[in-house]
């Protein structure tokens, strides 16, 4: 037998994004969407929290790799300001 039976995905549509146009950078040079609470409105902040979410927002920018870094220290300045809020 010289052609061994190798499996794979049935013959026709495979399944996968739509075809057709996609999505690119915001035209004009526009800059990412503030989020919530860092828009100017000083009700109701934190600056532990505002700092996480400002760097979980620079992490974008970085390779894959060095973004898992930022996240976790981001994840862990928010579970420890949430441990002090929660204590008080």
């Amino acid at each position: 037998m010289t052609d061994a039976y190798r499996p794979g995905p049935p013959p026709g549509v495979r399944p996968g994004p739509p075809q057709g146009a996609r999505p690119g950078p915001p035209v004009g040079g526009a800059s990412r969407p503030v989020p919530p609470g860092l828009d100017g409105d000083d009700e109701a902040r934190h600056p532990a929290v505002d700092a996480a979410v400002q760097a979980m927002i620079n992490a974008a920018t970085l390779a894959p790799a060095d973004q898992i870094a930022q996240y976790e220290a981001a994840y862990e300045t928010l579970r420890e300001t949430l441990a002090t809020i929660d204590q008080a």
